[in-house]
């Protein structure tokens, strides 16, 4: 197999927006295809790499830069890596962007456009019920902000398609763009 350009594709959206279910679905067609691939997933980072972390604007900032610094590490090796990250905060996103582009590292930002009512029914893990019970504060759009981007090169309404259609733009734009 001949030498893979990396690149990170970052997926933001909401909490229960679908960002790591699209990705996973991506990751999946891709692996089938040989092509090396990396899910970074926001949870998992968070309980491996960022324990200790909570959600203060400075924390989440410090918990978005160390992923973006591990998903240009692997895009630099080749790796196509997926990070299904809500990354709230647009001066955040724009950080990780401006490090890739000084290192020629590809980067794409992906916006998965759920919005907050969709998301609040099918709340994978339980936040927005416990925000509305009064158990959890600084909920990203619903208390705490959200910044959604305002040029993404992507923009997904994965409320409107099924995951294998938001998977099929995403492969295409990747494929457009010279990454596939």
């Amino acid at each position: 197999m001949s030498a893979a350009t990396g690149a990170t594709v970052w997926l933001t959206g909401l909490p229960s927006a679908g960002k790591t279910t699209l990705a996973r679905e991506l990751a999946g067609r891709l692996g089938v295809q040989g092509r090396r691939v990396e899910v970074l997933d926001g949870d998992e980072i968070r309980e491996f790499l960022s324990a200790g972390l909570g959600f203060t604007r400075e924390d989440r900032h410090t918990n978005v830069q160390r992923i973006g610094f591990v998903a240009e590490l692997l895009a630099s090796h080749g790796v196509l890596v997926l990070v299904p990250v809500i990354a709230p905060y647009a001066d955040s996103r724009e950080s990780v962007r401006k490090r890739h582009q000084a290192h020629g590292t590809p980067y794409l930002e992906v916006h998965v456009a759920t919005p907050v009512e969709v998301c609040s029914v099918r709340d994978v893990k339980g936040l927005y019920a416990r925000q509305a019970a009064g158990e959890l504060s600084g909920l990203t759009g619903v208390d705490d902000p959200y910044e959604p981007p305002r040029d993404p090169d992507l923009r997904i309404p994965a409320h409107e398609q099924s995951v294998a259609d938001s998977a099929g733009a995403l492969h295409r734009l990747l494929t457009e763009r010279g990454l596939l």
